[in-house]
């Protein structure tokens, strides 16, 4: 444990510092996110916040392999998490095409699978599915993708992406620590800090942004510890999926909505339910908060289930689904008292 919290401590100053570096510095590789028309901000803010988050992790996770060696799967994991941030850092300075970005992606997942982390069972309550191994690779190609790309489209309002890092990654570490599998365990909290350190200086108002270095490269490791869990048997790839849920079901929903509507899904667009809510009158803090609630609360609910009987698992995920029916209800409820505005307008940070 102690060298968890030493690996703890070292990612989120590291994360913190370097972050804070780049809040205030203005040379020429500085890369500002202008607003438009789909932003939820009005001020240039730089967005290189990811690359905090990249030294964070890195010398936070040096310290659990120097003392607890190097995992057979952390050389695939770290090339795949690579993959993605050399693709994300180019993409951040030089807008490349989806194309690009969705073909790096797919390698980066396949490279998980090739290191042992492919799907090989779906295990939900009471029940587990052998899965053919074809099917096996599409839907771990598919669920690594989504979410890498999920967590970039989320990735839009001051402290969000952030928070979910620190409180998803944080559960996650917890499960594992529960299960006895303190490398696990280490290797989760190491990414929460490593987020947290940002965090401080990206909280409503912020200062900075991660970037999609920062958002791809999480979404990336959301899926990769999902999977590493499942395969190793800590728990159930469904656990993941309700830790990230604030993510995943309106990401998923969402793109749902708009494939009906034959809209070009692909495009930049405010209609996520967390935009929505800003849009109709709600501060960036206020939104964020209540979407820290809620993750919160998914997170408890998963150590909860995580070990109770079958029956009680379908009911908690029973209630879940409730919850979120209820959310979605309510973000239209606030839009039907207030219309959604053309621009949310905040000021400068600290103004």
């Amino acid at each position: 444990m102690s060298i968890a919290l030493s690996a703890v401590a070292l990612a989120l100053v590291v994360a913190f510092v370097t972050t804070r570096f780049l809040c205030r510095f203005n040379g020429g590789w500085q890369i500002l996110d202008q607003p438009n028309e789909r932003s939820l901000h009005n001020v240039p803010t730089p967005r290189t916040g990811g690359l905090g988050i990249w030294l964070g992790l890195v010398f936070g996770m040096m310290i659990v392999v120097t003392h607890s060696g190097i995992h057979d799967k952390i050389m695939w994991i770290g090339t795949s998490a690579l993959a993605v941030g050399i693709v994300s850092v180019i993409d951040d300075r030089f807008d490349l095409s989806a194309g690009v970005r969705l073909a790096v992606h797919i390698i980066a997942v396949v490279l998980l699978i090739q290191g042992g982390l492919g799907l090989d069972t779906i295990r939900l309550p009471g029940l587990q599915l052998e899965v053919a191994p074809e099917a096996a690779l599409v839907l771990t190609v598919l669920f690594g993708v989504w979410m890498t790309n999920l967590y970039n489209f989320m990735d839009g309002m001051d402290g969000f992406s952030g928070g979910m890092a620190v409180l998803g990654f944080g559960t996650l570490g917890t499960l594992g620590y529960l299960a006895g599998d303190s490398y696990f365990a280490s290797m989760n909290w190491v990414i929460a800090a490593a987020a947290g350190g940002f965090l401080i200086l990206n909280f409503p108002p912020a200062r900075i942004f991660m970037g999609d270095t920062g958002s791809s490269t999480l979404g990336l490791l959301a899926a990769t510890m999902g999977l590493w869990a499942d395969r190793q048997g800590v728990f159930p790839l469904w656990i993941t999926a309700l830790v990230f849920s604030p993510f995943i079901v309106d990401a998923s929903v969402t793109l749902g909505r708009r494939l009906v509507k034959r809209e070009r899904v692909w495009q930049a667009h405010r209609r996520h339910y967390y935009q929505r809510l800003v849009q109709a009158g709600w501060s960036h803090r206020r939104a964020v908060l209540w979407e820290y609630a809620l993750m919160i609360v998914c997170g408890f609910t998963a150590i909860v289930a995580v070990n109770a009987p079958a029956a009680v698992q379908w009911l908690i995920l029973g209630g879940v689904v409730v919850v979120y029916i209820a959310a979605i209800a309510g973000v239209h409820r606030v839009e039907a008292c207030f219309p959604p505005s053309g621009r949310y307008s905040r000021k400068a940070p600290g103004g």
